[in-house]
């Protein structure tokens, strides 16, 4: 009876979801390249691949049909959710930066560096808007994983 008891009791326990203070940590997932405004700004048209690759880095996406073009894409996840997603593509034509297209644009040149710079830099052309990304598929596992509660 006592066992009956104990065993009753266990798998009540084990039946109940656990409390919403006992979830799991989820880290934010940083993925790709992270452009910032005043990098962007750096940039000038004329300038060769090296130089661009000092400024902003090595793009992570290398198309083999487009050696003149690179494309810095950053992702910021959390709980499975995208956050935040910049696109940044540089075009280059004869090794030396042409333009520069994406959702990064430059920032606002300050009044003392105005004063610095002696030839004008060309105006940027307009950000593209992208639609928002699909949400992430959960999957089996992921639906699953909803339906007990976690």
């Amino acid at each position: 009876m006592r066992l009956a008891a104990i065993l009753l009791l266990a798998l009540g326990i084990a039946a109940c979801a656990p409390p919403d203070w006992l979830t799991p940590y989820r880290v934010e997932v940083n993925q790709g390249n992270y452009v910032t405004q005043d990098m962007v700004s750096k940039l000038r048209p004329g300038m060769t691949k090296t130089q661009v690759r000092f400024v902003l880095g090595t793009s992570l996406l290398n198309d083999p049909f487009h050696k003149d073009r690179w494309d810095y894409i950053y992702v910021l996840q959390k709980d499975e959710r995208i956050i935040q997603r910049r696109v940044l593509t540089v075009i280059f034509v004869d090794d030396k930066l042409q333009r520069v297209e994406g959702d990064v644009v430059a920032a606002a040149p300050r009044e003392d560096a105005l004063s610095a710079t002696a030839a004008p830099v060309p105006a940027q052309p307009a950000p593209r808007a992208s639609p928002p990304p699909p949400p992430p598929e959960k999957g089996f596992f992921g639906t699953m994983w909803e339906k007990l509660g976690f």
